[in-house]
């Protein structure tokens, strides 16, 4: 039986290689899924807190973090998204890779790249538009706010937050 199925793999990819270029795209645009791609940042301070955002509708906090312009590296995203929504300016050697790197969110279809920083907060006067953010706030581990289920689902995999331990 994995003989034959290797086969019929073998003559399925003989046949796929041999259309247009454009056809093959068209079919693998078809039948894999898509995800949307963004770039997030857990901003640390000395202390062991997380900067947290408030941000319309307002239910739940999140952190910092927006999807990437088309072209746009991910570590660029986060730095640029970073400035925007918090008026922190750092540059990006300033960011280093969390540890798992990306986290995909599979019920909305994108891919976040997740980033950590360490900043003294009083060495940035953290800014808020009004519109896009509401207001920020410092929190230790233990003591998270309200997560939007996105971000409790993200900061789960880094051991924090109420989901923390619980997903798979």
């Amino acid at each position: 039986m994995t003989t034959r199925r290797s086969a019929a793999r073998k003559v399925g990819y003989q046949i796929f290689y041999r259309l247009p270029r454009r056809l093959r795209r068209r079919l693998v645009r078809l039948f894999v899924p898509s995800y949307i791609v963004g770039a997030v940042v857990l901003v640390w301070d000395p202390q062991g807190r997380l900067l947290l955002l408030r941000q319309p509708p307002g239910i739940g906090w999140t952190i910092p973090g927006g999807l990437l312009n088309r072209g746009e590296q991910p570590l660029d995203c986060a730095v640029r998204e970073l400035a925007e929504e918090t008026g922190i300016k750092l540059s990006p050697d300033a960011l280093r890779q969390a540890v798992p790197n990306a986290v995909i969110h599979t019920r909305g279809r994108w891919v976040d790249v997740v980033f950590e920083a360490t900043v003294d907060p009083a060495q940035h006067n953290i800014q808020v538009d009004g519109a896009e953010v509401w207001e920020t706030g410092w929190f230790a581990p233990d003591t998270l706010p309200q997560l939007t289920r996105p971000t409790a689902r993200l900061l789960a995999r880094y051991g924090l937050g109420p989901l923390a331990g619980k997903m798979g």
